[in-house]
């Protein structure tokens, strides 16, 4: 091979790297984007969450504060629910008192 073919072939070799490099450099500022958003959403989800334990931490304060009798529990909620169904309602009792 003579030096000007190796010269070339070099160049040829140089001139791929450089756009091989270009195309990597473009990748990498891509994900670098990518990671950025990313983070940003990472950064504004947690602050909502810490929004919202802080919410909940005071319906739990109020709910502590209430304590003993005066809190309202599940069962509480379930047993007035089931107390209501089997009341009548304003319709049925017009209905009812009109039969009277």
């Amino acid at each position: 091979m003579a030096s000007d073919d190796i010269k070339k072939i070099l160049e040829t070799f140089k001139e791929h790297t450089q756009e091989i490099k270009r195309h990597f450099d473009v990748v990498a500022e891509s994900i670098d984007d990518g990671i950025k958003i990313l983070s940003e959403q990472v950064v504004a989800n947690t602050e909502k969450l810490e929004e919202r334990d802080q919410r909940f931490d005071g319906i739990e304060n109020k709910l502590e504060v209430m304590g003993g009798d005066a809190a309202i529990t599940k069962d509480d909620i379930a047993f007035i629910k089931n107390e209501l169904t089997q009341k009548v309602s304003r319709e049925e009792f017009v209905v009812l008192e009109k039969r009277l």
